[in-house]
């Protein structure tokens, strides 16, 4: 829009910029202050007093007994029983798995009478309770007294006395790595199925063979995936071997259970000590399971995960640099 004849028009300059010999300003430093977040203070302070609440209630609470804990803690009795849950773990655990590997490996195979007896049998022992499983193979012998191998309806080669080999370890490993195995049948075949073809495909241009491909380029990298989902099934299996208390083996709880019932006001002391030593088995295990993932990590991650030790250095350090930087600031 044109101004009209004789208006006077101001024009503002701009100021000069700055010239090398002008003295410009001293910067200062300032300091970046983080974003206030009430509600995550809130929620902390409120977590806090929950648990110190709890913590409070847990120690001054008398019906505890931990004079009483401390004294079945490391009884004979207790320590036996822990020996027994060890070794039916340890045994369940590796049939188990073994278990697991045959009956993925017949799921994904190309027998149609396999793939068939492998998915019958995951789906059975999934289905039915371990109790009942245990309990079934506890009276076993009253449905077949001798066991034989030989030609179906013809003569026998072999004859066992089945009351001889059922003993009550022998029935809780047998009935945990049955239930144990087709669970792991799935997080193998799980496994499995996550390795990328390509890498088949790979193996099998080397012409290398089949089972040479599966042990050394597809089972290393399907463990990736094995590992987490089969430590999972391996801590119920720990909690798991409590049940085999009724089929007359005297494990940690079974061993807890008998000396309540001699000792019927130490009841709460005793499932405190198989609490506590629950919990420790379980975090063994998961310790365990965090050290052998970071095994298979190597190659598939850029860095490994660091270490509870490597994390605490770190979170020292970071808290001595801060320190560092505000007293300087």
């Amino acid at each position: 829009m044109s101004e009209p004849p004789g208006a006077a028009v101001s024009v503002t300059e701009a100021p000069p910029p700055p010239s090398a010999d002008t003295p410009s300003k001293p910067l200062t430093a300032q300091r970046v202050l983080p974003l206030w977040r009430p509600g995550r203070w809130i929620a902390t302070a409120v977590v806090l007093v929950l648990t110190a609440q709890f913590v409070h209630g847990l120690v001054s609470n008398p019906f505890y007994q931990w004079d009483r804990f401390g004294y079945w803690f490391l009884r004979p009795t207790i320590l036996d029983g822990l020996l027994i849950t060890l070794e039916v773990t340890a045994y369940s655990a590796v049939l188990g798995l073994l278990g697991g590997v045959v009956l993925a490996l017949a799921r994904l195979s190309k027998s149609p009478v396999l793939r068939a007896v492998s998915w019958i049998y995951i789906w059975t022992f999934r289905s039915i309770p371990l109790i009942v499983i245990l309990l079934f193979l506890y009276n076993f012998s009253a449905l077949y007294q001798t066991l034989s191998v030989g030609v179906p309806f013809g003569p026998a080669f072999f004859t066992f006395d089945e009351s001889r080999l059922a003993t009550d370890i022998a029935v809780a490993v047998v009935g945990l790595s049955l239930n144990q195995a087709a669970y792991a049948a799935e997080a193998v075949r799980g496994g499995i199925l996550s390795v990328d073809q390509g890498q088949h495909e790979a193996a099998a241009a080397l012409g290398l063979p089949k089972g040479y491909q599966f042990r050394k380029v597809v089972f290393p990298q399907a463990l990736r995936s094995i590992t987490p989902n089969y430590v999972n099934q391996l801590i119920d299996l720990v909690k798991a071997t409590s049940l085999v208390f009724y089929v007359s083996l005297l494990d940690l709880f079974g061993a807890a259970q008998t000396m309540g019932a001699t000792y019927p006001g130490d009841i709460v002391p005793l499932l405190l000590v198989v609490t506590v030593w629950y919990l420790i088995l379980t975090t063994v295990v998961s310790v365990i399971q965090f050290y052998v993932e970071r095994y298979f990590a190597r190659g598939a991650t850029r860095a490994l995960p660091p270490t509870p030790l490597q994390k605490l250095r770190t979170a020292l350090t970071d808290l001595r640099a801060r320190i560092r930087r505000e007293a300087a600031v």
